[in-house]
């Protein structure tokens, strides 16, 4: 990606999926959740939580097409996050309402296997050795399964719900590095939280005052990712706006949003997923609107 520490963003975002109102036509969305980007086939596939369904979206298309879900076998039950398994060719998905982690193969997108079951799931993410690590919020801890193995190994949290380094309270979504260390949206704890490989506690990276609406807070934090220069972004949901963490410095700075909830270019409602795709340009579940926003990265 084509980002440093002074890269900045067009503030005006364009709508790239739904942005017609709420509904289950194909060119409408219900409170899109996770979402994550197939660079390759430039197509955005989107947890389409209230219509119980994973849809894709092409690039400049005018309507989805339903990948899994939205039928009367309810095939899906909320799902909250979606994750592009390139080496497989398939999604992965977190589907909270039937607490379970599924697998879902793009060349055959009837055959579902269930990977994970009696979680309630929240985030996912996986690494370069395809373990995959499912944030469970009802047990505030974090969980880690290597390929093929059957149990999960707790990697964060799992020491019941707190403040305490050790603890976590409601993680809803997760980033994993190439160092294996572990980042958490610690939602209800309002601060973003960093776990070591092997590591008994988090440290604190953003989020240093608790939940507010300054620079330094958050407020319902839901999807974090990093870049490859260490800097944190994090969909700050309740304060409807994107932020941005440098590495090592405080407080954070809004990227986008944070001119109240709304519906114009300049605005978000509830933004919850965050990716970006190779060029550096920022996609945004923007839930409570019921559409994703692009914003094309900008020249200094």
């Amino acid at each position: 990606m084509n980002i440093t520490n002074d890269t900045v963003w067009i503030q005006n975002g364009s709508t790239v999926a739904g942005g017609n109102g709420r509904g289950s036509q194909l060119n409408r969305l219900s409170s899109p959740l996770g979402i994550t980007i197939n660079d390759k086939t430039q197509t955005i596939y989107i947890a389409d939580s209230g219509n119980d369904r994973v849809v894709k979206w092409e690039y400049g298309a005018k309507s989805g097409q339903v990948v899994v879900g939205g039928n009367p076998k309810n095939e899906l039950n909320f799902p909250v996050d979606v994750l592009f398994d390139r080496k497989n060719n398939s999604l992965i998905i977190c589907e909270q309402g039937n607490r379970r982690v599924v697998r879902v193969s793009l060349r055959n997108p009837a055959y579902q296997q269930i990977i994970i079951s009696n979680i309630h799931c929240y985030g996912l993410a996986m690494d370069n050795n395809e373990s995959l690590y499912v944030s469970d919020c009802e047990k505030h801890e974090i969980k880690q399964w290597r390929k093929g193995e059957m149990e999960g190994t707790i990697v964060a949290g799992g020491n019941g719900i707190g403040t305490r380094p050790s603890q976590l309270n409601f993680p809803t979504y997760i980033f994993i590095d190439e160092d294996y260390s572990l980042y958490v949206s610690d939602s209800n704890n309002s601060r973003i939280t960093k776990w070591l490989k092997t590591a008994i506690a988090g440290t604190t990276v953003a989020g240093i005052q608790g939940q507010g609406s300054y620079l330094v807070n958050f407020l319902h934090p839901r999807k974090v990712i990093l870049d490859r220069m260490g800097n944190l972004y994090i969909a700050d949901s309740g304060n409807h706006r994107i932020m941005r963490w440098l590495k090592n410095q405080k407080p954070g700075s809004i990227v986008v949003g944070g001119n109240g909830n709304g519906q114009q270019l300049n605005q978000l409602h509830e933004p919850v997923g965050i990716t970006f795709d190779q060029q550096g340009n920022l996609y945004v579940s923007d839930s409570a609107n019921h559409r994703v926003q692009k914003f094309n990265i900008g020249v200094n």
